[in-house]
């Protein structure tokens, strides 16, 4: 086992190959063609004829049109708000500051879907902001914001003032002022240029029910498109980060890239190796803890940055015969199919979680199980190690499995003891497929049969990390958890689910796996 993030890497004698270098100067893949993502329904009616808004100004034709939008034509709803975020909205308002929620809450909203959490921006100084509440401080040094502290909320306030330090003035369009230009609106389009993608340029005032895009956003929203704000290869350059963040957005909303996009995440999908290793468990994290799993793992396959991230995952989808724009299912995005259902941007889940089903897959494709062994492994996982009666229960089971997938055997004809050997041996190979994933020599030769394929042997998991779904399974292999309490009833606590609390995590394990297996009556 090697955790190289805490110096514990065991190196192996074979010389690797320099991971980014390689990366970068390899040009065949394994499938060359970057096909855009399916369109979606339309998310917005297309009423350009009638659109209300207020036209504020146009400084270049290749610059997009200046616009005001009324949140109520938008359909805004601002019982969406968060309470903690409106606490922090009232505060600085009634001390007379100009307050806009911005980023991607603000698309949610028009979108109507909950958003992950709210971002402000104020005309008021960050110490004045720490003057308004009681509980507030100010952190980062580059580019300081404050968490003003609600309850058990964050809410992060930035300023007019300080965000001024992050414009790039190397823009992709020109722009110069004229008397024609009010001041609010110059101070808000320079900050919307900060920004990532032109959906998440947008700015919204609750106080005069006001929504402003200065470059297109809302138009890229109707069109459900993921668009840089300026070309997609020089902002991918600029932070190669945004790489993965394109990949969150389209997979959570459903949109497709741009073509220009497109290309640039695919030909600079190498460059995430740049990114330090706790930024790259977020970014995974992001992915696959807040309910879209699923259609996350399509596009990192559709756009050849699984192989970057996860190699052992790409050599199980090569090996299933998937293409980039495969429509078909296997096991591994079933299970995360079947975990999306149970989560939600509000409703996330804990890193050990879906770190815990990447191994329990790939235990399972090492060693194809019986159905009932699998079924009785979730229950001993749900209820602390009792291995007795997991068997009484998986002996009751009725519903057909799924046949579908090649990691599960034909069922056979197993006493208890035998059932009882079989799982408590997959716990082990559980636990064998979490090793080779913290193995930095078993990673990179994961993809080496496919020599066209980026070399990588990332390996993000700390050892924390690691330790903590260790402990998810430990229980099976000691048979019966000594002190554990197992959980009542099927309603998931999500507050004990995000911070990792044990019980609520085998729980949802437990449920994952067995709708997965378990085909459910429609």
């Amino acid at each position: 086992m090697a955790i190289p993030t805490f110096g514990l890497t065991c190196r192996s004698r074979f010389p690797l190959r320099p991971s980014l270098f390689y990366c970068l100067n390899k040009t065949p893949r394994i499938v060359s063609v970057v096909e855009a993502l399916d369109e979606p329904e339309r998310l917005l009616k297309e009423n350009s004829a009638h659109d209300s808004y207020e036209r504020v100004h146009v400084s270049d034709q290749k610059a997009p049109e200046w616009k005001k939008w009324s949140s109520k034509d938008l359909g805004i709803s601002t019982s969406k708000i968060s309470r903690p975020t409106r606490v922090v909205l009232n505060g600085l308002r009634k001390k007379g500051y100009d307050v806009y929620l911005v980023g991607g809450c603000v698309r949610d909203l028009i979108l109507k879907r909950t958003p992950k959490d709210f971002d402000i921006i104020t005309s008021a100084e960050l110490k004045q902001v720490m003057r308004t509440f009681s509980q507030c401080e100010i952190v980062g040094k580059r580019f300081p914001i404050c968490h003003v502290h609600i309850d058990d909320t964050i809410v992060e306030v930035s300023s007019f003032s300080t965000s001024r330090r992050k414009l790039n003035s190397n823009l992709s369009y020109d722009f110069s002022r004229t008397s024609r230009h009010h001041d609010k609106d110059y101070i808000l389009w320079r900050n919307c240029l900060q920004r990532d993608f032109t959906i998440n340029g947008l700015m919204f005032d609750p106080y005069a029910h006001m929504v402003y895009d200065y470059i297109g956003g809302i138009e890229d929203i109707r069109k459900a498109k993921v668009r840089t704000l300026i070309s997609a290869s020089r902002s991918f350059h600029d932070d190669c980060a945004r790489i993965l963040r394109a990949v969150r957005v389209a997979a959570r909303l459903g949109f497709r890239f741009t073509k220009e996009t497109a290309r640039s995440v695919k030909d600079l999908s190498c460059t995430v190796l740049r990114l330090d290793k706790g930024r790259l468990l977020m970014e995974l994290n992001y992915m696959l803890a807040f309910g879209s799993a699923e259609p996350s793992l399509r596009l990192l396959w559709k756009f050849g940055l699984l192989e970057v991230l996860l190699p052992i995952q790409a050599a199980y989808f090569v090996s299933c015969g998937f293409r980039r724009r495969d429509k078909r299912t296997n096991m591994l995005l079933s299970l995360f199919s079947s975990l999306d259902k149970l989560l939600a941007p509000d409703r996330p889940c804990h890193a050990s979680l879906w770190v815990a089903i990447l191994a329990f897959h790939k235990a399972l494709l090492d060693q194809p199980r019986d159905p009932l062994v699998v079924a009785m492994f979730s229950l001993a996982v749900h209820n602390g190690g009792n291995l007795s009666e997991a068997v009484k229960i998986a002996r009751n089971i009725t519903k057909p499995h799924n046949a579908s997938f090649h990691e599960l055997l034909e069922p056979q004809d197993m006493d208890s003891e035998a059932l009882t050997d079989e799982v408590t041996d997959l716990a082990a190979s559980v636990k064998s497929a979490l090793s080779k994933m913290t193995d930095e020599y078993f990673v990179s030769q994961a993809m080496a049969a496919y020599p066209q394929a980026p070399y990588s042997d990332l390996v993000f998991i700390p050892l924390a990390l690691y330790l903590r779904v260790c402990k998810i399974f430990d229980c099976v292999r000691e048979n019966k958890e000594k002190g554990f309490v197992s959980k009542e009833g099927s309603k998931i606590d999500y507050q004990k689910l995000a911070l990792g609390a044990l019980e609520e995590v085998r729980h949802v394990f437990a449920r994952v796996v067995f709708d997965t297996i378990y085909l459910l009556k429609s």
